[in-house]
């Protein structure tokens, strides 16, 4: 097996462990009030977003090479 195939493997499960856990913590928190809970949700959504850009990466759709 390649080291890259390997590699692009863990970040696709990674992403998709991590992207997950996220929205359900995003999912919980979204009725709270206040300003440390709007940073919350504004740092849980970019974990999200950066997320599904590791999974396009780890799809080799992002920054493929021709």
């Amino acid at each position: 097996m390649n080291v890259a195939i390997i590699e692009r493997g863990a970040a696709f499960l990674g992403a998709i462990a991590v992207g997950v856990s996220a929205i359900v913590q995003l999912k919980n928190d979204w009725k709270a009030r206040g300003l440390d809970a709007d940073v919350t949700k504004l740092l849980l959504g970019l974990m999200a977003f950066g997320c599904v850009l590791a999974l396009l990466a780890a799809a080799n759709v992002l920054g493929a090479r021709s």
